[in-house]
């Protein structure tokens, strides 16, 4: 089946994973997953809407054993050509159960938006699913678009376009650009996620990913550009708590199952 992101998949690269924004965004997400990757024992990571396998890699080069997946062809098959480390699957995250791997997990992870793609009765779904996929202590680290981004309504209103400035704020899903594409996309803020995992995970961390650094989508304004990307860079290195999360472009939690 032909996948929505596999027209995507060609330029994903160049647009987003290589952009100076895309760059930056993933330093801050890294910043905060060190602390688990970054030891001595070799993990089991389940990567989700692993696109082309940028932060698989990563994984994979610190030693750990990893299983990538996204839904897209294209997706997987780009993340493929850059690796022969790391295991890349096809995979829909709604159909994922309990059996669906050989192995459980230390850790299951998703960046930038993927869970955007799921509804509240699918993410609900997942988290049920996944604490039957995780070794006890496991973890889920996830990147998520938040439904109030700075960024997002001050750009837009400056352009008059107030429907899309307010569009983060809906509860029913709307149609997000995604490289020319037009995906189905529910927003959350972080207590909307701990809300639909508390009867099998408990919260370690939520931080702000983005919360200066524009949305990727400026790319080709002055804000990707020097000095003002390192000013802004600045900011986020400050603005670290967990109350701006919403605020930002995306926000980083952590969960540990019950």
């Amino acid at each position: 089946m032909v996948n929505d992101f596999d027209s995507a998949s060609s330029k994903y690269d160049a647009e987003f994973t290589f952009s100076n924004i895309g760059k930056a965004q993933r330093r801050i997400v890294f910043k905060y997953l060190n602390p688990i990757i970054h030891q001595d024992k070799k993990l089991s990571i389940l990567e989700l809407n692993c696109g082309t396998g940028e932060d698989a890699i990563q994984f994979s080069k610190l030693g750990h054993h990893v299983i990538a997946t996204d839904i897209s062809e294209g997706m997987i098959n780009v993340a493929k050509a850059k690796s022969k480390n790391v295991s890349f699957q096809i995979q829909d995250i709604n159909t994922l159960h309990e059996n669906s791997f050989e192995t459980k997990f230390d850790v299951i992870f998703s960046n930038f938006g993927g869970f955007n793609c799921l509804s509240t009765t699918e993410i609900e779904t997942f988290f049920k699913t996944a604490s039957h996929l995780l070794h006890p202590n496991g973890k889920i680290v996830l990147v998520i678009m938040p439904k109030h981004c700075l960024w997002e309504k001050l750009y837009f209103s400056l352009k008059g376009d107030f429907k899309n400035a307010k569009r983060r704020q809906s509860t029913a899903s709307v149609f997000a650009n995604v490289d020319g594409i037009k995906v189905k996309t529910w927003y959350y803020n972080p207590e909307d996620i701990l809300q639909r995992s508390k009867s099998s995970f408990k919260k370690e961390n939520i931080k702000p990913i983005g919360f200066a650094i524009p949305p990727s989508y400026l790319e080709k304004s002055f804000l990707s550009k020097q000095p003002f990307l390192s000013i802004l860079k600045s900011v986020d290195t400050i603005m670290t708590g967990s109350f701006w999360s919403k605020y930002a472009d995306h926000f980083l939690i952590e969960l540990t199952k019950l």
